[in-house]
């Protein structure tokens, strides 16, 4: 690689890292020249040399933004991790719900969402069980820093090759209809998830209000400071005994204070005792639910 070459590929990788807080590590370099391929394409760019020069331009914010975009990985699929959601299923959101049963309201946030079927996932099991969550207000919340994919969550439209991922038949037929480019989520699970554009290192959406907050495989791609910076955000994005759910490969333990593995089950962590909480949950008490997300009639 040519000095020119490595001046480029810094000046992309500073760009993701100060856009998104991920830094580019070497096993993740190979990739660059066929993720952004696309964007020099589009801008009838031939080099990566070239690219950066034309960044180092004015004006070049929403060709800085497609450039972060595209080196994002937007890997994603339906119930990924079945396990996961299994143990979401059968004994974290019937804990959640004793603990709320006085207000029937659940708030949840999907960090780094990307396409959407981890929220899209969360929404169908509450939809599963209308009987369940009659009289329930449950709100979803997703979010990622690429617009892109926010705006295809809200679209909700998949191929086949997506909707095959971790969706069985019979979820297919009763959330998902045929459309021109391959299936679309259909509207009552649309209703029940909101998606936003939102950087995880920034202030939470919503704090002191989630009380289950789902951020899997997300940290994977911080160092370790980084990492401590979005602990303490997702702290404060929690109510005071909500809890967070990591990807397999991460954890908490060695790697911030203000969160505890939470012993009910694996993968799942809390506020640790002591730990700063953004407020109480009452608080945001007479705010209203973003659109129609009640699970009454889902089905």
């Amino acid at each position: 690689m040519t000095d020119h070459s490595q001046n480029a590929l810094g000046i992309v990788a500073g760009l993701l890292e100060a856009r998104t807080g991920q830094k580019l590590t070497s096993d993740r370099l190979w990739r660059v020249g066929t993720a952004l391929s696309g964007v020099l394409r589009q801008n009838e760019l031939e080099t990566l040399e070239d690219l950066a020069q034309r960044l180092g331009k004015p004006n070049q914010g929403a060709l800085a933004q497609k450039v972060v975009e595209a080196l994002l990985n937007n890997e994603t699929y339906f119930f990924r991790d079945r396990a996961m959601f299994d143990q979401l299923s059968n004994t974290v959101l019937p804990m959640l719900a004793k603990r709320r049963e006085a207000t029937k309201r659940l708030s949840i946030w999907s960090v780094g969402c990307s396409t959407g079927q981890e929220a899209y996932s969360v929404a169908m099991l509450f939809a599963e069980l209308p009987a369940r969550w009659r009289g329930w207000t449950i709100e979803i919340l997703g979010t990622d820093v690429a617009r892109s994919v926010v705006e295809a969550a809200r679209e909700g439209n998949f191929s086949q090759f997506q909707i095959q991922r971790g969706l069985g038949v019979a979820q297919m037929v009763s959330f998902f209809e045929e459309s021109r480019t391959g299936w679309r989520a259909k509207e009552n699970l649309r209703k029940m998830v909101r998606f936003e554009t939102h950087n995880l290192l920034d202030t939470p959406p919503e704090p002191g209000r989630f009380d289950l907050v789902l951020c899997r495989n997300v940290l994977l791609y911080f160092d370790r400071a980084t990492r401590e910076r979005a602990f303490v955000r997702l702290s404060t994005a929690l109510s005071p005994d909500g809890l967070l759910m990591l990807g397999a490969g991460e954890t908490t333990v060695g790697q911030t204070d203000v969160l505890v593995p939470e012993t009910s089950g694996s993968g799942f962590h809390r506020l640790a005792i002591g730990a700063p909480s953004a407020g109480v949950r009452t608080a945001f008490g007479s705010r209203q639910p973003h659109g129609d997300v009640g699970v009454t009639g889902t089905r």
